[in-house]
């Protein structure tokens, strides 16, 4: 599909920056792909990402691939309010009609934006689970947080979600704790679409998960979205996640976007050296 300046998008995002430590006027022009670092050679601030621009479009499924220390956790965590940027905007057609930058919001909206409108799957579960809870204590949070508070309710939703993510129902009185990793992160994606919201982040949900387990956490999402048509927001070093699970997909590296495209246009025929070098090694 081909989006222009349109207004069809979810979420558009402008010259996302975050800088960490003490930047000099030219940090990022000395940092990049081109100059091989993102480490500032003056100040040795940390340019994580510069200058990302991107449009994410309802029922879209956007990949951010690139190798570890290329930015991508950092853009998501930025989205979802986990760290402050250093610059840049995020309009979100959710809030006042995209005509706010989000991320000059009061801490106080940026909480209810997070609770009603997004969900985030963290690569460890420990960071979106709490693991004193039970498992439908933690799906319970999130729909507390968002306003339910009927308790024959949210147990109803939290039994139906394990269900749909396949966690037993019979454990949902159970902690995280006593679960294997590919359960916890299904009581984690439970949570984290608890009330219909319109944008989930998943970040590296997969990377410590075994093969197998692997596949079937990537069919869950599958599923859950082709059910629900929310947008997401896909992080991997992996290829073969962002090939099964996404339209689109932005290359980073060193903080900068090297390629954005269809994805299988940017698998069959990467662009970029970089890109060209990721996708020969997954072959």
């Amino acid at each position: 599909m081909n989006h222009q300046e349109d207004q069809n998008w979810l979420l558009r995002v402008r010259g996302l920056t975050k800088i960490f430590g003490q930047p000099c006027d030219s940090s990022i022009a000395q940092t990049g792909p081109e100059h091989a670092t993102n480490i500032c050679p003056e100040t040795g601030a940390v340019v994580a990402i510069a200058d990302i621009g991107f449009d994410l479009y309802p029922g879209e499924v956007l990949g951010i691939v690139g190798e570890s220390g290329s930015g991508k956790s950092t853009l998501v965590q930025l989205l979802h309010f986990d760290q402050e940027a250093s610059g840049g905007r995020v309009l979100f057609q959710e809030v006042d009609q995209g005509r706010t930058n989000i991320l000059a919001l009061s801490n106080q909206r940026k909480r209810f934006i997070k609770n009603h409108l997004m969900g985030m799957v963290y690569q460890n579960p420990r960071d979106g689970l709490n693991f004193n809870f039970t498992a439908g204590g933690n799906i319970a949070e999130k729909l507390l947080m968002a306003g339910t508070f009927h308790v024959g309710k949210i147990r109803g939703r939290a039994g139906y979600l394990l269900t749909q993510t396949e966690v037993p129902v019979l454990r949902m009185d159970e902690t995280p704790a006593s679960f294997s990793g590919g359960m916890q992160q299904r009581v984690q994606i439970s949570k984290a679409v608890a009330n219909n919201p319109p944008l989930v982040f998943f970040d590296e949900v997969t990377s410590g998960l075994d093969v197998s387990v692997q596949a079937k956490v990537l069919d869950l999402i599958r599923k859950l979205q082709q059910e629900s048509g929310i947008s997401m927001i896909v992080v991997s070093h992996d290829l073969g996640v962002i090939r099964m699970l996404t339209d689109r997909t932005i290359v980073l590296k060193h903080g900068r976007m090297v390629e954005h495209g269809l994805t299988d246009q940017i698998l069959q025929d990467p662009q970029h050296a970089y890109t060209q070098l990721l996708v020969s090694s997954l072959l």
